[in-house]
């Protein structure tokens, strides 16, 4: 059996902007791709490239069900869960592996 790894994550351009959030298979990637603006859509109209968190999961169906629950969470929950693992908000990309 292979192991997957999959990543739900949220994005910012700033502590008190809008958030993205979204699922990958492969984070510093899909950073990358997010932070050249190679995506278009909401990420790359707002200018959306800060890491600010992320989970891990192994099963696809887990991750997918995850990203839209925190989707459906008010702003202050998406703020409480990134400042319970990143309370300086610092951009996480930079230390990812």
């Amino acid at each position: 059996m292979h192991n997957h790894n999959y990543y739900v994550y949220i994005l910012t351009r700033a502590r008190n902007s809008t958030f993205y959030v979204g699922v990958t298979n492969n984070l510093i990637r899909r950073m990358d791709e997010h932070r050249m603006g190679l995506i278009s859509g909401f990420t790359k109209k707002y200018q959306i490239k800060m890491l600010v968190y992320y989970e891990y999961f192994t099963n696809i169906d887990a991750a997918i069900a995850r990203e839209k629950v925190i989707k459906k969470w008010k702003r202050q929950y998406k703020i409480n869960i990134i400042e319970s693992v990143n309370p300086e908000w610092r951009n996480l990309y930079f230390e990812l592996g």
